[in-house]
């Protein structure tokens, strides 16, 4: 039997200890850092799209027992969702797959956590009374988004060269500083 778990506020050892895993959609405007940076990147504001975009999540709860008798808590989290972002390359709207499969170990304090981050493969973070699952699976999304959105092959031909026919004009019509040089060669002394 499953107690009812407040993901804004969970207890990750009892969570842990239960081994209980969970998983669900959430629409994305609750997540208001995600929502701001799709409006930075992309090409259409939320309320354009039709239909609500969301976020797929799932999370493990596992206590893994050490040598010496004692359990290290973990906690295992997926989560992905669709962006619509601006290609960098053409400028048009691109849906990006932004997901995230990590693994978090919970350690006593921050020094332990600094002392075994160097070691250790997955992520540390330190044990809390409650933890906001929520906030750790937006910034897991916002590690993993891009920096450089683009088409794998963008829909439209990119042009690969710019020409200034006004910048083109100036250089022409600007004397050639060794073309004066000639002259001088030329004359007679």
């Amino acid at each position: 039997m499953h107690k009812n778990f407040d993901l804004n506020r969970l207890n990750v050892k009892a969570f842990a200890r239960e081994e209980i895993s969970l998983e669900g959609l959430q629409d994305l405007p609750q997540f208001t850092r995600l929502v701001e940076l799709e409006a930075k990147l992309g090409t259409v504001s939320h309320a354009d799209l039709p239909g609500s975009t969301q976020i797929s999540w799932a999370i493990q709860g596992e206590l893994v027992p050490v040598s010496g008798g004692g359990e290290q808590i973990w906690l295992h989290l997926k989560a992905e969702l669709h962006l619509t972002m601006q290609c960098q390359r053409c400028m048009g709207a691109v849906t990006v797959l932004v997901s995230s499969d990590q693994s978090f170990r919970f350690v006593a304090d921050e020094a332990t956590a600094e002392a075994e981050d160097e070691a250790s493969e997955e992520d540390l973070l330190v044990l809390t009374p409650e933890l906001n699952v929520w906030e750790l699976i937006e910034d897991e999304l916002i590690m993993c988004t891009p920096l450089v959105p683009k088409h794998d092959v963008c829909p439209t031909l990119v042009p690969m060269s710019a020409v200034d026919e006004a910048f083109e004009e100036a250089q022409d019509a600007r004397p050639n500083p060794f073309a004066a040089l000639a002259q001088l060669k030329k004359k007679p002394n």
